[in-house]
């Protein structure tokens, strides 16, 4: 069975919206100073670079990439494991374990504290689960 393509763009569009707003009320503003002060400690130069005009722009963006990927996963899971919550929190799953282990530099070469590197995990974690959920709610089959 394809995709529905015109409902995996609605749905993905609507994952990407979650996805920056959670992303931004988690990483924006609760966990910003945190994850600056660290990155600071170890590299001076990085003051200030993680809120310029590029780099929310830029994360803007790969909310709403992110959100296209796990609407088409949900889609591409849709046939063998079915509609419904189940199925979006196997494809949230699936993208972050790939953030987790994609990020793991920032905690080897000491810009994150294993602690603020949970926090900013876990806090993923939520993010791609309500993304993934609101997409695969607005995904159909043709």
């Amino acid at each position: 069975m394809a995709i529905n393509t015109s409902k995996a763009l609605v749905g993905g569009l609507a994952a990407g919206v979650v996805n920056n707003i959670v992303g931004f009320v988690a990483f924006g503003m609760l966990l910003a100073p945190r994850m600056e002060a660290e990155a600071v400690a170890v590299a001076p130069q990085l003051q200030g670079r993680g809120m310029s005009d590029s780099a929310i722009a830029i994360n803007v963006i790969a909310g709403f990439v992110v959100g296209m990927l796990l609407v088409w996963l949900y889609a591409a899971m849709r046939p063998r494991f079915g509609a419904g919550m189940k199925t979006a929190s196997y494809a949230a799953l699936a993208v972050w374990v790939c953030g987790f282990v994609f990020h793991l530099d920032w905690l080897l070469v000491g810009l994150m504290t294993p602690a603020t590197y949970m926090l900013a995990s876990i806090a993923a974690f939520i993010q791609v689960i309500a993304a993934a959920a609101v997409g695969g709610m607005l995904y159909r089959e043709g």
